[in-house]
């Protein structure tokens, strides 16, 4: 199959008057979406926007936002979305990365740099856009990567790398017309984009939460059954002890790091729906996850291959992956680099390993092969340090970084999430597990920006670390 019938309209004609999207300034049907984006479509044709274009959008996730989105794909034009936590200033210097032939904005002065349009995408009554098979092949998306090895890139999708992603997760995660799915992740991230693409090949709406609203209040609010978080959004939650809500939903899929120990039990023990995941930018989002009600065993480990994907492990340990939905490449400008090996795979710098639990294989990760590094002569994986300082009672999650050390080179250092104090028995209790080299040789309190929920760096915690050991 080279293509296939635009989903949008498909959706349209399926469910007209189901939700497509629930959103603060109102609730948009299939076939009030299906309007939007041939009228927004027209309005970006009448604007110089043909196909082979690459439109990027800088503004927030909205109701406009995913309009433009799914009328650019209409008119086979890729789409770049950029953060919005970009300065203005950032954003020229993205620019000739993407090579972006127009950039809709709802708010800064960019220059004349770039062609920039505010775009209106309401309905107006014009004339429907051409409908036209959509062509799998077709670059769909650019999105950076989080750089967590050097500076972000800039990776390309085809729309085939969505549309394989989101079969292979309907079903795994019982995705149905009338579930609700929220929109908790950013569309600047691979994670958000395949929200839309499941939702509307598989009849379900897409919930976007006001502005400050807590996620249990959104979920009770809109009756959302599914909902993809980092653990950071899960941790929030059972702070607040108000988890009634969460417990009724089909699917909490959880990803995007390590997640505490200690976390993953108490979700369990609560009974909420949580699935572990393991994905990543070039495979379109998810790789693997752990089936509906796993056992707690399942859920210490990142669960089984899901379909139109492929996991092999080296000799070395490192996590290769491969599929329908593996990406085209890197982009720098209008060059595209592809990393992937004469197999087709792709090495994702992962470490992993597969354990048989509850009768099936499951990928358990076990850190990042930049990550290691050498302390008197023997190699410390930072990740199984944190996994040990997660599994002790009142430690909610750690992050082990090394520090400069006159005799040893590298010594490992923590920074706890705890709710007490307590370093001398966490070292007592490590010391059971672990290898005396492996005990940090100090702890430091959680970042105060981390628990704010902004992403603090290994490198960043590091230069901390070396500060307080200088101080």
């Amino acid at each position: 199959m080279d293509s296939i019938p635009d989903p949008i309209h498909t959706a349209a004609t399926s469910w007209p008057d189901a939700p497509a999207i629930i959103a603060p300034e109102g609730t948009v049907t299939f076939a009030d979406l299906d309007r939007r984006v041939s009228t927004t479509a027209n309005r970006l044709r009448t604007h110089g926007v043909t196909p082979k274009a690459r439109l990027a959008i800088y503004q927030p996730a909205s109701v406009d936002t995913i309009i433009a989105i799914f009328a650019a794909l209409r008119l086979g034009v890729a789409v770049c979305p950029i953060s919005t936590r970009h300065p203005s200033a950032a954003v020229l210097g993205l620019l000739p990365q993407i090579g972006p032939d127009l950039l809709i904005i709802t708010r800064s002065n960019l220059g004349d740099s770039v062609d920039t349009l505010d775009l209106d995408t309401s309905a107006d009554g014009s004339s429907r856009a051409s409908l036209t098979a959509w062509s799998l092949m077709k670059p769909t998306t650019l999105v950076f990567t989080s750089g967590s090895t050097g500076g972000p890139k800039l990776a390309l999708h085809r729309l085939g790398n969505y549309v394989a992603s989101a079969h292979g997760s309907i079903d795994f995660f019982d995705l149905q017309p009338g579930d609700r799915w929220l929109l908790s992740l950013p569309l600047y991230h691979v994670g958000g984009l395949a929200v839309l693409f499941r939702c509307v090949l598989s009849g379900a709406a897409i919930v976007l939460p006001k502005h400050g609203a807590s996620l249990e209040a959104v979920v009770a609010e809109h009756d959302v059954t599914h909902a993809s978080l980092v653990a950071t959004q899960l941790l929030r939650v059972l702070r607040d002890g108000e988890t009634e809500a969460l417990a009724g939903m089909k699917a909490l899929l959880l990803g995007g790091s390590a997640i505490p120990t200690g976390l993953l039990t108490e979700a369990h023990a609560l009974g909420l729906p949580v699935h572990t995941s393991y994905g990543m930018t070039e495979m379109t989002s998810t790789v693997t996850a752990t089936p509906s009600a796993a056992s707690r065993d399942a859920l210490s480990t990142s669960g089984v291959v899901l379909p139109n994907r492929e996991v092999q492990i080296t000799d070395d340990g490192e996590v290769l992956v491969r599929g329908a939905t593996l990406f085209a490449g890197y982009v720098d400008g209008k060059h595209v680099i592809s990393p992937i090996d004469a197999e087709g795979w792709f090495h994702t710098g992962d470490l992993g390993e597969w354990i048989e639990v509850d009768g099936h294989p499951m990928l358990r990760v076990t850190g990042r092969k930049d990550n290691l590094f050498i302390s008197g002569g023997e190699n410390v994986q930072p990740e199984e340090i944190e996994a040990a300082l997660g599994r002790i009672e009142g430690v909610r999650q750690a992050i082990i970084v090394p520090v400069p050390d006159e005799e040893f080179g590298q010594r490992p250092v923590a920074f706890v999430d705890a709710g007490a104090w307590q370093p001398e028995a966490w070292r007592s209790a490590l010391g059971v597990s672990l290898a005396r080299f492996k005990i940090p040789a100090a702890f430091y309190p959680w970042p105060e920006d981390a628990q704010a929920g902004i992403k603090v760096s290994r490198a960043a915690l590091r230069a901390r670390a070396e500060n307080e050991r200088s101080a």
